[in-house]
């Protein structure tokens, strides 16, 4: 089975995460989604298992960088349309294990699911 990270390269999080699993003896492939892009098809998988609220990283300086009309009245397909124009929108990592989506990296629940 393959585990596959994805984020971008060079945020902190991400370096945490990979890190982590390298720590864990954990085998992994890195998909750089800012250099590689990320198609509809993970982005709206993502959205069905974790919720577009929490794929969507609004704290993102992308984001808030956005036009006042882009981020007004947001739903799933706007969100979605958003991540795939600007990758850097998604929250960081995604990682798909075991047959779950896990986003954003917290330290117990990686342990939780390679434990």
């Amino acid at each position: 089975m393959t585990i596959t990270i994805y984020g971008i390269k060079n945020c902190d999080t991400m370096k945490k995460a990979r890190n982590w699993l390298e720590a864990e003896g954990v085998d992994y492939v890195f998909h750089d989604y800012k250099t590689a892009g990320i198609d509809e098809a993970h982005l709206k998988a993502w959205c069905d298992a974790a919720g577009w609220e929490t794929v969507l990283n609004r704290a993102s300086t992308t984001f808030k960088k956005l036009d006042e009309a882009d981020k007004a009245d947001l739903e799933r397909e706007k969100a979605i349309a958003l991540m795939l124009a600007q990758p850097s929108m998604i929250k960081r990592p995604v990682l798909e294990a075991k047959g779950k989506i896990t986003v954003g990296f917290k330290p117990d629940a990686y342990a939780a699911l390679f434990g």
